[in-house]
């Protein structure tokens, strides 16, 4: 499985490609993946005077492409690249920012069509090209329900993904007009020679045509070009962590660039700092590794000390460590404690698993709309016993899940006026997506549970300020983590998958209490795990086994690479793997038992979630009461 599908899968751009091809029946589609082929059988079709080919190939040289949608008619061409990305008329506009030049995020798709267009018209220099980029639509409105339910991603022979449009789809589905086509003629024009006119970077070339020419000769020559680091490399795609047989592409860019070796990769860099925006300028200076910094790097004032631990405090924390060689942690005890003299008993752990798709689950809602699948539940009491007191999960395909998910939130939350614990913002966005629904509704319950909903959450205007701040606003762990706790075993990282084995290997009460089989029995009860033990030990270096790699892979036809993207460590994308298998439940065909199982490992990977909340507080509850 292929690291496109997984992203396809969980956004739903497989779906969006096919949604394309129902509203041009009468288009054909290049299916071979064999370039001469498909240029051969592409010429063939631009024979016709018109015609629309899916997948179309066209090639300049060394040059080629595959065109998402062509349409001829007579001597003039149109090209469509089909994004699953979602545009909104009055947010994206021309795509222009509020000064100069492209909004960051639209920029790679516009030099894609610009790239189509210039081998195009190259090709074919006696035709009139036109352009669009054919978005999904965010103001649209689905006329039928389950709409996303008639495209199927099935597998062939070859094990080959695709989708396949349900016999039932029809013009009254069709008519709510998903997709958008945004004609980018002036744009492409501004590219090559506008007043943005964009140059490569590295590239010795003073216009668009000129670079895209000089990469082409050099791609034709095979002469490698250059890299240009910084702090994009923190994303780089060609990264290797649990396939050491392959290339890296990060370290063979940095090799060549810094001529490092491959002890200097041992060394944490600027990259690693968390939230660190200065880290082009260092690469730029070639002061990479933190024993290049200082603290005048992180420009601190007076004003960042002795309240809580700053951004810009936190981030030299963690250069300071380690430039030290110090591993102790940081906690902040007393900064805590009257963070807790706040909290009311029991305290509530939740976690929120979602899904946002293109194509609506029902009639009235719009693409790209909230979908809050899964949560768990976890209760510390007073006296400080533990239970997984509750969870919801729905993946039943076109089942819309959000009201029945809020009401079975609410019937868990109102026995007691506890404080309630999310890690990260997510929680409070997805409730308040929920409210926005539940107004647009005519369910009979809506008011009480939009004012449910308004007792655990804030809303905030850019204009009005709050809109409103319950009485039980949920407490964010995360940032409590940010703010009083900092290890320098979590590289920088806040998540919790990043901070929960190292508290466990710091917490002499968490090591006793989870080292028994205790998880899953009346002492401390669960839904999904049966006498467990969670505190295991690696036998050769005697450290805390992560939790998270203790529980059953969720998908057998993923190898570890793709599984580390989907559940990397960083806390705003944790919920990778849970969507990607929300999505296979709603879009994919599979057997009862392959449901049950994938169910299973939803249930137990959320409910790890909130039991990590849970041995957090727990140990710096302990903490705090050893320090004072």
């Amino acid at each position: 499985m292929d690291d496109s599908f997984l992203e396809a899968l969980a956004d739903g751009g497989y779906q969006v490609g096919e949604l394309v091809k129902s509203y041009y029946p009468e288009g054909i589609s290049i299916e071979t993946l064999d370039k001469e082929l498909s240029l051969a059988q592409t010429n063939e079709l631009l024979k016709r005077d018109n015609v629309t080919i899916f997948e179309a190939a066209i090639q300049y040289g060394s040059m080629f492409i595959r065109v998402d949608m062509l349409k001829k008619q007579g001597n003039k061409i149109e090209l469509y690249e089909v994004k699953a990305k979602s545009y909104d008329m009055s947010k994206d506009g021309d795509f222009k920012n509020k000064t100069t030049g492209y909004l960051t995020g639209w920029l790679p798709y516009l030099l894609d069509i610009a790239f189509q267009w210039y081998v195009t018209k190259q090709a074919f220099p006696q035709s009139t090209i036109d352009c669009f980029l054919t978005l999904v639509d965010k103001k649209a409105v689905a006329k039928t329900d389950g709409i996303n339910q008639k495209f199927k991603i099935t597998e062939d022979k070859k094990s080959r993904k695709h989708v396949v449009t349900c016999d039932s789809l029809t013009q009254q589905d069709l008519s709510a007009n998903f997709l958008t086509h945004r004609n980018v003629m002036p744009v492409i024009t501004d590219l090559f020679e506008g007043e943005n006119a964009y140059t490569i970077p590295n590239c010795p070339g003073d216009t668009l045509e000129q670079n895209i020419n000089q990469l082409a000769n050099l791609y034709e020559q095979q002469i490698r070009i250059s890299p240009v680091i910084g702090s994009k490399c923190k994303k780089c795609e060609f990264r290797v962590k649990s396939k050491p047989t392959l290339k890296d592409g990060f370290k063979e860019c940095w090799k060549e660039e810094l001529r490092w070796n491959d002890e200097d990769f041992a060394q944490p860099t600027v990259l690693d700092i968390w939230n660190y925006r200065k880290a082009d300028a260092l690469v730029k200076e070639r002061r990479i590794h933190f024993k290049d910094l200082t603290k005048d790097d992180f420009n601190l004032s007076v004003g960042d000390t002795n309240i809580v631990l700053s951004p810009k405090e936190r981030q030299w924390l963690q250069v300071e460590k380690h430039i030290n060689n110090d591993t102790t942690a940081f906690f902040d005890s007393d900064g805590l404690k009257k963070e807790m003299a706040t909290w009311q008993w029991p305290l509530h752990m939740i976690d929120f698993e979602t899904n946002t798709v293109a194509l609506p689950f029902f009639k009235g809602m719009h693409p790209y709309e909230t979908i809050a699948f899964q949560f768990s539940h976890h209760i510390i009491h007073q006296n400080g016993r533990v239970e997984h007191a509750g969870e919801f999960l729905n993946t039943t395909p076109g089942d819309f899940p959000n009201f029945a998910f809020i009401r079975a939130l609410k019937a868990q939350l109102q026995k007691d006026h506890g404080s309630i614990f999310r890690y990260s913002n997510h929680e409070n966005t997805v409730l308040c997506a929920i409210h926005r629904q539940l107004e647009a509704s005519d369910d009979a319950d809506k008011n009480e549970l939009m004012a449910f909903i308004e007792t655990i959450t804030n809303k905030k205007d850019k204009k009005k300020g709050f809109l409103w701040c319950g009485d039980r606003n949920m407490i964010d762990l995360w940032d409590l983590v940010k703010k009083y706790y900092y290890d320098p075993a979590t590289q920088g990282s806040n998540s919790i998958k990043a901070v929960l084995p190292v508290v466990l290997n710091q917490s002499q009460l968490l090591q006793e209490k989870y080292a028994k089989p205790v998880y899953g029995t009346n002492e401390i009860t669960s839904i999904n795990f049966d006498r467990f033990t969670w505190l295991k030990r690696d036998l050769e270096t005697g450290s805390v086994i992560d939790p998270y790699k203790q529980l059953p892979r969720m998908f057998d036809d993923i190898d570890e690479h793709d599984i580390e993207l989907l559940s990397g460590d960083d806390e705003l994308n944790n919920g990778g793997l849970a969507l990607t298998a929300y999505a296979k439940c709603q879009f994919t065909d599979m057997s009862d038992y392959e449901r049950t199982e994938l169910e299973r490992g939803l249930l137990k990977y959320c409910e790890l979630d909130t039991l990590a909340m849970v041995m957090i507080v727990e140990a710096w509850l302990d903490w705090t009461v050893q320090d004072a």
